[in-house]
């Protein structure tokens, strides 16, 4: 496997950052905020999912 291939996101994240990049500077900086607001989001529920799931010392 080539560097290429094992550090490309394979969640579509990689096209919406081109597809983002190819938009006038003030559509890209609108884009670029909802992107971040929706990877905080996705960031902060895994964060609740794994405290969920850690079991608590005894």
């Amino acid at each position: 496997m080539s560097e290429d291939t094992t550090s490309a996101p394979t969640d579509g994240l990689w096209s919406r950052l081109r597809l983002i990049e190819g938009q006038p500077l003030p559509a890209r900086a609108d884009a670029y905020a909802a992107l971040h607001d929706e990877l905080s989001r996705r960031l902060e529920s895994g964060s609740r999912l794994e405290q969920r799931e850690t079991p608590g010392p005894r």
